[in-house]
């Protein structure tokens, strides 16, 4: 298959949604399939790019300015760079499908392009495309666009999501089928993990510091708990970043909390290397694609109750799940783990069970399998 790939996001620009574009991308380069990508242009990154695996990066000015956020102009802006090198793209290479991360903005670009064109798109929806799912975040764009985004959706030849969370939400306001393909983590790549010095536990927060993803909450927990034996890793950039940075030095935590700021994914892994416990205390989620890794790498998962992060968690055999805001309930799931290196461990081996389900060679067949569905759904449909 020629693949055109839409994402406005791809490594190291974005978050979750670009490093699920980027393996999945590469896994299926792997197979055989041709993979060109449409992605933002960011000040420091080459304009074209060809990965090892063979997949081509196609970076286009949206005059986006930072790596861990997009702006709705900014995003509108991708959009029209998208469809314009896209049409000329489509024209000289011809692909067989276009797979379009995000509705909202490649889906839109996925849309025209194949109205004009007749080339069939696949859509994945991570849950800030999503009406309402990230309401802080998406709720004063979709005022604006919600009349268009239906098209969009039904426009689709197949639609998946990447949680079923994401997926009942989206059909809350769609009225399309929808699959479910979670995200997935290459199993064998992982780095092997490093014991912990003098049995202190590690704990691992990876995110952007926005308010969704909420870290001041773990802040909080941790300064209840400074009694204890611990130390944590909080990884990322974002608005947020330096309010956090005060609130650590206001707790006495500077020389228990350390902030590196934003970090590379193969970095991240790394970190998850030395951890122990993976803390994500978000108001809103898809798929953390840092949950999936996370339980790769075997560590105890104390997540929210947000979104699809019940998805990765059995409580009480592998981590442990509270309300979004509720910081004493965290704060007994980290002190639960903390005062009890025997159940940590027992949590850390049913982790790295439970990955089994979420390995990319999985994940990349499904969506393998669903591009050729949509290859010859439209095949069917232009011979009628």
């Amino acid at each position: 298959m020629k693949i055109l790939v839409l994402c406005h996001e791809f490594p190291p620009v974005g978050g979750g949604g670009g490093r699920v574009a980027r393996d999945i991308a590469i896994g299926l380069a792997k197979r055989g399939h041709e993979i060109r990508i449409l992605t933002d242009r960011l000040d420091g990154l080459p304009a074209e790019e060809t990965l090892e695996s063979g997949v081509r990066i196609e970076r286009i000015p949206a005059r986006r300015r930072e790596a861990f956020q997009a702006e709705f102009a900014e995003m509108a802006r991708y959009d029209l760079a998208a469809f314009q090198t896209g049409l000329k793209i489509i024209r000289a290479w011809k692909p067989d499908v276009i797979h379009a991360h995000f509705a909202v903005p490649a889906g839109a670009a996925a849309f025209a392009l194949s109205k004009l064109t007749k080339t069939p798109y696949l859509l994945t929806a991570h849950l800030g495309d999503v009406p309402g799912a990230v309401p802080d975040k998406t709720d004063r764009w979709f005022k604006l666009i919600y009349p268009l985004t239906p098209q969009i959706w039904k426009g689709a030849k197949r639609v998946a999501a990447v949680s079923e969370y994401t997926r009942q939400m989206a059909l809350k306001h769609y009225n399309v089928s929808i699959d479910v393909i979670h995200n997935g983590v290459e199993l064998s790549a992982l780095p092997a993990r490093q014991p912990a010095p003098e049995g202190v536990p590690r704990i691992i927060f990876a995110a952007r510091f926005v308010a969704h993803k909420n870290p001041a909450d773990l802040v909080e927990a941790l300064s209840r708990v400074a009694h204890l034996s611990w130390n944590c890793v909080m990884s990322g950039d974002g608005e947020q970043l330096e309010a956090v940075r005060g609130l650590v030095e206001q707790c006495g935590l500077s020389n228990r909390i350390h902030l590196p700021g934003w970090v590379t994914p193969e970095q991240v892994l790394e970190q998850f290397a030395a951890s122990d416990i993976l803390v994500l205390p978000s108001r809103s989620e898809g798929l953390s694609v840092v949950g999936v890794q996370g339980l790769a790498m075997g560590l105890a998962l104390v997540l929210s109750e947000a979104g699809g992060n019940p998805e990765l968690v059995q409580p009480g055999e592998n981590g442990f799940l509270f309300p979004p805001g509720d910081v004493a309930a965290l704060t007994a799931a980290l002190e639960s783990l903390l005062t009890a290196p025997e159940k940590l461990a027992a949590f850390q081996a049913r982790s790295r069970e439970m990955a089994q389900a979420f390995a990319l060679e999985k994940i990349v067949s499904q969506y393998e399998k669903t591009l050729e569905t949509v290859i010859e759904q439209a095949a069917a449909h232009s011979k009628k």
